[in-house]
Protein backbone atom coordinates (compact mmCIF):
# COMPACT_ATOMS: atom_id res chain seq x y z
CA UNK A 1 0.00 0.00 0.00
CA UNK A 2 2.82 2.41 0.92
CA UNK A 3 4.78 1.63 -2.25
CA UNK A 4 1.62 2.14 -4.29
CA UNK A 5 1.08 5.57 -2.68
CA UNK A 6 4.70 6.60 -3.38
CA UNK A 7 4.42 5.56 -7.02
CA UNK A 8 1.20 7.53 -7.27
CA UNK A 9 2.56 10.80 -5.82
CA UNK A 10 6.07 10.75 -7.38
CA UNK A 11 4.92 12.13 -10.77
CA UNK A 12 3.13 14.97 -8.94
CA UNK A 13 6.39 15.84 -7.16
CA UNK A 14 8.35 15.99 -10.41
CA UNK A 15 5.70 18.08 -12.18
CA UNK A 16 5.45 20.54 -9.28
CA UNK A 17 9.24 21.09 -9.20
CA UNK A 18 9.40 21.74 -12.94
CA UNK A 19 6.35 24.01 -13.14
CA UNK A 20 7.15 25.98 -9.98
CA UNK A 21 10.60 26.84 -11.38
CA UNK A 22 8.88 29.01 -14.03
CA UNK A 23 6.22 30.41 -11.70
CA UNK A 24 3.49 27.93 -12.66
CA UNK A 25 1.21 25.85 -10.45
CA UNK A 26 1.27 22.72 -12.62
CA UNK A 27 -2.44 22.14 -13.34
CA UNK A 28 -1.90 20.95 -16.91
CA UNK A 29 0.76 18.53 -15.64
CA UNK A 30 -1.46 17.22 -12.85
CA UNK A 31 -4.28 16.71 -15.35
CA UNK A 32 -1.91 14.75 -17.60
CA UNK A 33 -0.82 12.55 -14.69
CA UNK A 34 -4.40 11.85 -13.70
CA UNK A 35 -5.28 10.94 -17.28
CA UNK A 36 -2.40 8.45 -17.35
CA UNK A 37 -3.40 7.05 -13.95
CA UNK A 38 -7.03 6.70 -15.15
CA UNK A 39 -8.42 8.91 -12.40
CA UNK A 40 -12.17 9.54 -12.60
CA UNK A 41 -12.66 12.56 -14.90
CA UNK A 42 -15.05 14.22 -12.43
CA UNK A 43 -12.21 14.48 -9.90
CA UNK A 44 -9.62 15.93 -12.27
CA UNK A 45 -10.44 19.63 -12.63
CA UNK A 46 -11.15 20.34 -8.92
CA UNK A 47 -8.07 18.42 -7.76
CA UNK A 48 -5.76 20.02 -10.35
CA UNK A 49 -6.98 23.55 -9.58
CA UNK A 50 -6.61 23.02 -5.82
CA UNK A 51 -3.02 21.80 -6.20
CA UNK A 52 -2.39 24.65 -8.65
CA UNK A 53 -3.59 27.11 -6.04
CA UNK A 54 -1.12 25.89 -3.42
CA UNK A 55 1.97 25.60 -5.63
CA UNK A 56 1.38 29.00 -7.27
CA UNK A 57 1.10 30.56 -3.78
CA UNK A 58 4.52 29.13 -2.88
CA UNK A 59 5.91 30.47 -6.18
CA UNK A 60 4.37 33.89 -5.59
CA UNK A 61 6.14 34.24 -2.25
CA UNK A 62 9.50 33.03 -3.62
CA UNK A 63 9.57 35.25 -6.72
CA UNK A 64 8.24 38.27 -4.81
CA UNK A 65 10.95 37.93 -2.14
CA UNK A 66 13.56 37.67 -4.91
CA UNK A 67 12.45 41.10 -6.22
CA UNK A 68 11.22 40.15 -9.70
CA UNK A 69 7.53 41.08 -9.31
CA UNK A 70 6.05 43.88 -11.50
CA UNK A 71 2.75 45.20 -10.16
CA UNK A 72 2.04 47.38 -13.22
CA UNK A 73 2.04 44.32 -15.46
CA UNK A 74 0.32 41.95 -13.05
CA UNK A 75 -2.62 44.12 -11.96
CA UNK A 76 -4.47 44.75 -15.26
CA UNK A 77 -3.94 41.17 -16.43
CA UNK A 78 -5.38 39.77 -13.20
CA UNK A 79 -8.25 42.23 -12.82
CA UNK A 80 -9.49 41.25 -16.29
CA UNK A 81 -8.78 37.52 -15.90
CA UNK A 82 -10.47 36.72 -12.58
CA UNK A 83 -14.15 37.25 -13.56
CA UNK A 84 -13.60 35.51 -16.89
CA UNK A 85 -11.89 32.55 -15.17
CA UNK A 86 -14.95 32.23 -12.92
CA UNK A 87 -17.20 32.35 -16.00
CA UNK A 88 -15.10 29.76 -17.85
CA UNK A 89 -15.02 27.48 -14.82
CA UNK A 90 -18.82 27.48 -14.63
CA UNK A 91 -19.25 26.32 -18.26
CA UNK A 92 -19.58 22.62 -19.03
CA UNK A 93 -19.00 21.62 -22.65
CA UNK A 94 -17.19 19.17 -24.93
CA UNK A 95 -13.64 20.51 -24.98
CA UNK A 96 -11.77 17.93 -27.11
CA UNK A 97 -11.53 19.97 -30.32
CA UNK A 98 -10.95 23.17 -28.34
CA UNK A 99 -8.04 21.64 -26.43
CA UNK A 100 -6.43 20.36 -29.63
CA UNK A 101 -6.46 23.87 -31.11
CA UNK A 102 -4.88 25.22 -27.93
CA UNK A 103 -2.25 22.48 -28.08
CA UNK A 104 -1.20 23.68 -31.55
CA UNK A 105 -0.94 27.23 -30.25
CA UNK A 106 1.31 26.05 -27.42
CA UNK A 107 3.54 24.19 -29.87
CA UNK A 108 3.97 27.44 -31.82
CA UNK A 109 4.85 29.27 -28.60
CA UNK A 110 7.33 26.50 -27.76
CA UNK A 111 9.10 26.85 -31.11
CA UNK A 112 9.18 30.65 -30.88
CA UNK A 113 10.53 30.50 -27.34
CA UNK A 114 13.84 29.01 -28.49
CA UNK A 115 14.38 31.37 -31.40
CA UNK A 116 17.10 33.95 -30.78
CA UNK A 117 15.66 37.30 -29.71
CA UNK A 118 16.59 40.25 -31.91
CA UNK A 119 18.24 43.32 -30.45
CA UNK A 120 15.04 45.22 -31.13
CA UNK A 121 13.16 42.86 -28.83
CA UNK A 122 13.86 44.96 -25.75
CA UNK A 123 11.43 45.05 -22.83
CA UNK A 124 8.34 47.01 -23.88
CA UNK A 125 5.51 48.62 -21.95
CA UNK A 126 2.24 47.22 -23.37
CA UNK A 127 -0.88 49.38 -23.65
CA UNK A 128 -3.42 49.01 -20.84
CA UNK A 129 -6.19 47.91 -23.24
CA UNK A 130 -3.96 45.13 -24.62
CA UNK A 131 -3.22 43.88 -21.11
CA UNK A 132 -6.91 43.85 -20.18
CA UNK A 133 -7.87 41.97 -23.35
CA UNK A 134 -5.06 39.44 -22.88
CA UNK A 135 -6.05 38.88 -19.26
CA UNK A 136 -9.73 38.37 -20.15
CA UNK A 137 -9.00 35.83 -22.89
CA UNK A 138 -6.45 33.90 -20.82
CA UNK A 139 -8.77 33.92 -17.80
CA UNK A 140 -11.74 32.56 -19.75
CA UNK A 141 -9.75 29.84 -21.53
CA UNK A 142 -8.05 28.81 -18.29
CA UNK A 143 -11.31 28.48 -16.38
CA UNK A 144 -12.83 26.56 -19.26
CA UNK A 145 -10.17 23.85 -19.42
CA UNK A 146 -9.25 23.79 -15.71
CA UNK A 147 -5.77 25.35 -15.54
CA UNK A 148 -4.38 28.52 -13.96
CA UNK A 149 -3.34 30.22 -17.19
CA UNK A 150 0.43 30.24 -16.77
CA UNK A 151 0.97 28.05 -19.84
CA UNK A 152 -0.56 30.89 -21.87
CA UNK A 153 0.56 33.96 -19.92
CA UNK A 154 4.28 33.27 -19.45
CA UNK A 155 5.15 32.57 -23.11
CA UNK A 156 2.96 35.50 -24.21
CA UNK A 157 4.78 37.91 -21.88
CA UNK A 158 8.19 36.64 -23.02
CA UNK A 159 7.40 36.47 -26.74
CA UNK A 160 5.95 40.01 -26.80
CA UNK A 161 8.93 41.24 -24.75
CA UNK A 162 6.78 42.60 -21.93
CA UNK A 163 9.19 41.21 -19.33
CA UNK A 164 12.27 39.03 -18.86
CA UNK A 165 11.74 35.28 -18.28
CA UNK A 166 12.23 35.67 -14.53
CA UNK A 167 9.86 38.64 -14.28
CA UNK A 168 7.35 36.74 -16.43
CA UNK A 169 7.50 33.90 -13.90
CA UNK A 170 7.10 36.38 -11.03
CA UNK A 171 3.81 37.78 -12.39
CA UNK A 172 2.57 34.38 -13.60
CA UNK A 173 2.63 32.81 -10.12
CA UNK A 174 0.15 35.23 -8.45
CA UNK A 175 -1.87 35.43 -11.69
CA UNK A 176 -2.28 31.64 -11.58
CA UNK A 177 -3.17 31.75 -7.89
CA UNK A 178 -6.10 34.15 -8.32
CA UNK A 179 -7.14 32.57 -11.62
CA UNK A 180 -7.21 29.10 -10.04
CA UNK A 181 -9.20 30.44 -7.10
CA UNK A 182 -11.77 31.95 -9.48
CA UNK A 183 -11.93 28.79 -11.60
CA UNK A 184 -12.38 26.64 -8.50
CA UNK A 185 -15.16 28.94 -7.28
CA UNK A 186 -16.85 28.56 -10.66
CA UNK A 187 -16.76 24.78 -10.32
CA UNK A 188 -18.30 24.92 -6.81
CA UNK A 189 -16.73 21.60 -5.74
CA UNK A 190 -17.68 19.57 -2.67
CA UNK A 191 -15.29 17.43 -0.59
CA UNK A 192 -16.25 14.42 -2.72
CA UNK A 193 -15.08 16.31 -5.84
CA UNK A 194 -11.42 15.83 -4.87
CA UNK A 195 -9.24 12.74 -5.25
CA UNK A 196 -8.98 10.59 -2.08
CA UNK A 197 -5.20 11.08 -2.06
CA UNK A 198 -5.49 14.89 -2.21
CA UNK A 199 -4.07 15.48 1.28
CA UNK A 200 -1.02 13.32 0.54
CA UNK A 201 -0.52 14.93 -2.87
CA UNK A 202 -0.89 18.38 -1.32
CA UNK A 203 2.02 17.83 1.07
CA UNK A 204 4.10 16.48 -1.82
CA UNK A 205 3.52 19.37 -4.22
CA UNK A 206 4.03 22.01 -1.52
CA UNK A 207 7.54 20.68 -0.84
CA UNK A 208 8.24 20.29 -4.54
CA UNK A 209 6.84 23.74 -5.27
CA UNK A 210 9.15 25.32 -2.70
CA UNK A 211 12.23 23.62 -4.19
CA UNK A 212 11.29 24.51 -7.77
CA UNK A 213 10.38 28.13 -6.97
CA UNK A 214 13.60 28.67 -5.01
CA UNK A 215 15.68 27.35 -7.92
CA UNK A 216 13.79 29.42 -10.50
CA UNK A 217 13.74 32.67 -8.52
CA UNK A 218 17.28 32.69 -7.12
CA UNK A 219 19.58 30.20 -8.85
CA UNK A 220 18.58 29.44 -12.45
CA UNK A 221 19.84 31.46 -15.41
CA UNK A 222 17.38 32.95 -17.90
CA UNK A 223 18.41 30.25 -20.38
CA UNK A 224 17.63 27.56 -17.82
CA UNK A 225 14.23 29.15 -17.15
CA UNK A 226 13.49 29.21 -20.89
CA UNK A 227 14.44 25.53 -21.12
CA UNK A 228 12.25 24.64 -18.15
CA UNK A 229 9.37 26.62 -19.66
CA UNK A 230 9.91 24.80 -22.95
CA UNK A 231 9.52 21.46 -21.15
CA UNK A 232 6.37 22.73 -19.45
CA UNK A 233 4.86 23.87 -22.77
CA UNK A 234 5.76 20.58 -24.44
CA UNK A 235 4.05 18.44 -21.79
CA UNK A 236 1.10 20.83 -21.60
CA UNK A 237 0.54 20.81 -25.37
CA UNK A 238 0.90 17.01 -25.49
CA UNK A 239 -1.63 16.65 -22.69
CA UNK A 240 -4.09 19.07 -24.32
CA UNK A 241 -3.80 17.35 -27.70
CA UNK A 242 -4.27 13.85 -26.28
Amino acid sequence: MLSESILFILPFFLVAVLYASVGHGGASGYLAIMVLLTVDSDLMRPTALFLNLLVSLVGTIAFFKAGHFRLGLFLPLSVAAIPFAYWGGSIHLNKIFFRQILALALVFALLRLFMTLKKSDQIKEPHLIILLLAGAVIGFVSGLIGVGGGIFLTPLVILLAWASPRSAAAISAPFIFFNSLAGLAGLRPSIESFHPYTLLITCTVMIAGYLGAKWGSQIASERAIRTALGCVLFFASLKLYL
